[in-house]
């Protein structure tokens, strides 16, 4: 073999070790910057966002310095808009006890009674200030506040309806009622259909006109009615035992700390009477004790 044979074959032999080292870098940059932009993108996906979702509901609505309260604004007394047109109620009072003691504002948002536990569900309220009571069924899916009232339940009919007398006199009646309300469950459970409505007024127009036969509903919300509409022709029955009335919020882990924060507060102001004070002023007596 000649020398310039050996040359050749040196020359081919470097050439190819030159070339497989330049793949490899090559190869070993490509990996270093996906993993660079692997990286990058972490951060970004899970920077500021991942500190957000550890915020719980209450630390967030504290951050806002906003608590959205789901309301229906057209159920008296308990939330609805006075002679001037400002909204007014008990539930609206408490609802600013709430926030005040959170050290936020209180946004009231007035819907329909049907939005507006699905709207607490699905975060768009923060909580619900409506009256709303507590069953274990509901609390299948709301984390309740502590009872702040506790209502009686009446059976209301038209002024000169005798065939009613008991709730037990509801098997294949009529009855008008907001829809997923306990009322129009218990009146479903007596054997009644029930007519949906969206406010108060709607059902007593209903009842009172005959087009349904009677309905359920909050003694205080129909002694109120009839203060204000002392001509309304309707009349109550008969009266069941008292309810726990609760203030809702989303069922999760991340709106534990503010259903206590709610606790403590109401807490704070039944031992301090303003609970009964606002009880008194809006329903003529003091309904914040079970007996």
């Amino acid at each position: 073999m000649t020398a310039k044979t050996n040359y050749k074959r040196m020359m081919g032999l470097i050439l190819s070790l030159v070339l497989a080292l330049g793949a490899f870098a090559g190869c070993s940059g490509a990996n270093q910057s996906s993993n660079e932009d692997n990286s990058g993108a972490s951060q970004i996906n899970g920077g500021t966002n991942t500190e957000d979702s550890e915020k719980d509901l209450l630390a967030r609505i504290k951050e806002s310095g906003v608590i959205t309260i789901a309301t229906e604004g057209d159920w008296s007394p308990w939330t609805y808009h006075d002679e001037s047109g400002e909204l007014v109620g008990l539930d609206i009072e408490i609802g600013k006890l709430i926030a005040e003691g959170l050290g936020v504002e209180a946004k009231f948002e007035e819907t329909t009674w049907d939005s507006i536990l699905a709207g607490v569900q699905s975060g768009r309220f923060d909580i619900a200030c409506n009256g709303v009571g507590y069953t274990e069924e509901r609390a299948e899916s709301f984390h309740f506040s502590d009872p702040y009232v506790y209502t009686h339940k009446v059976l209301v009919v038209r002024g000169d309806n005798e065939d009613i007398t008991s709730f037990e006199d509801l098997n294949g009646k009529t009855t008008a009622n907001t829809a997923s309300s306990t009322y129009a469950a218990l009146a479903e459970s007596y054997g009644a259909t029930v007519t949906p409505v969206d406010s108060l007024t709607d059902t007593i127009e209903l009842v009172s006109m005959g087009r349904v036969d009677a309905t359920i509903n909050a003694q205080v919300s129909i002694l109120d009615y009839l203060e204000e509409h002392p001509d309304a022709n309707i009349k109550i029955v008969a009266i069941a035992d008292g309810d726990p009335v609760c203030y809702p919020v989303q069922k999760s882990d991340d709106a534990l700390s503010l259903i206590q924060e709610v606790n403590r507060i109401l807490e704070e102001n039944r031992q301090n009477g303003k609970l009964a004070e606002i009880s008194i002023k809006y329903f003529g007596v003091d309904l914040t004790e079970e007996n």
